[in-house]
């Protein structure tokens, strides 16, 4: 990977020490090129304001300082999820200077962004869903494109995730996937019946298309692996096609495989690990059960809620009388 040049009017205190630390997560954390780009542009946002504040050593930062820094974020505008994904870099960045003995502290540590709202996923409803994945391709193209939308939908999958599936990832006669994920973590996934028939129909389509020594499972007219700008404008071209009467976006078909799993099932755990979340609060935005639902489960689970009463109900049973 091709580090960026860190701007001029950086000090080289400042700078070499990024730079030092994007090598660090490519070459040994084997992130990828885009979490590198991220981490780089926050830590040279923070260099650059450190240097309009008169300070050019990254071990003279202290505590004050980045709150400082987070009311200035702030101020230009920035969400709560936003600056805490900056002060994440930032606290990364400095596990990294003390494993390097170029700081002492990590000032960052106690430090925490403002709280913003979280704002609930767009989710298309089931019928939708099925009535726009049931249309009839019209193309070889759009062959393609109701695969690729079918296997979104069918295994929650991420644009990225989607993107870079090779041949090989899909095994159709045990009905999985494997995919890697954020962080280069790989995960097996079901992929449902619609689905699989969908890349049965798309095979001979693409091998028309790819060159014998391509290995994506998705690949453009000219043969090559599909972009995710390309996969982005196609989904948003089928639902305009299809009389979609919402926009759509990768993401919300990855939304709606949650939302819709977590509806019939209720297991949180499991759409947990079928995301790939490391969080399970990452899951929990999708959460749609109503308190009646809630309570049942806390009926039926709690050891001090199962008590059986004199006339053999459980209190969660007197409670809805």
């Amino acid at each position: 990977m091709t580090v960026a040049p860190a701007p001029a009017q950086l000090p080289d205190e400042l700078s070499g020490c990024i730079s030092d630390f994007i090598q660090h997560l490519a070459s040994e954390k084997r992130h990828s090129p885009r979490t590198c780009d991220s981490y780089q542009r926050d830590l040279q946002r923070l260099a650059i304001w450190l240097v309009d504040q008169g300070s050019a050593q990254w071990r003279a930062v202290s505590g004050y300082d980045l709150r400082r820094y987070v009311a200035n974020l702030s101020r230009q505008g920035l969400s709560g999820r936003s600056i805490a994904r900056h002060l994440s870099a930032i606290r990364r960045f400095y596990q990294y200077l003390l494993r390097e003995r170029l700081a002492t502290d990590n000032p960052a540590l106690d430090i925490r962004p403002p709280k913003s709202s979280r704002r609930l996923p767009s989710v298309a409803d089931v019928d939708q869903l099925n009535y726009l994945l049931d249309a009839a391709p019209d193309d070889p193209l759009e062959i393609r494109d109701r695969c690729m939308f079918e296997l979104m939908y069918s295994s929650g999958l991420r644009l990225a995730e989607l993107a870079s599936l090779d041949l090989s990832a899909v095994d159709r006669k045990s009905g999985e996937a494997r995919v890697v994920g954020k962080g280069g973590k790989a995960r097996i996934l079901p992929v449902g019946r619609k689905a699989l028939d969908a890349i049965t129909q798309w095979m001979p389509v693409r091998a028309e298309l790819a060159p014998e020594a391509e290995t994506a499972l998705f690949v453009s007219r000219r043969g090559d692996r599909l972009s995710h700008r390309s996969i982005q404008a196609r989904l948003n071209r089928w639902g305009v096609a299809k009389g979609a009467d919402q926009k759509l976006h990768p993401h919300m078909l990855r939304h709606s495989f949650a939302s819709h799993m977590l509806e019939s099932s209720g297991d949180l755990r499991a759409v947990q690990e079928l995301l790939g979340h490391a969080d399970i609060a990452t899951t929990q935005v999708y959460t749609h059960l109503d308190f009646q639902h809630l309570a049942r489960v806390y009926d039926q689970s709690h050891p001090r809620a199962r008590r059986r009463h004199s006339r053999g109900q459980t209190y969660g049973q007197q409670r809805s009388e």
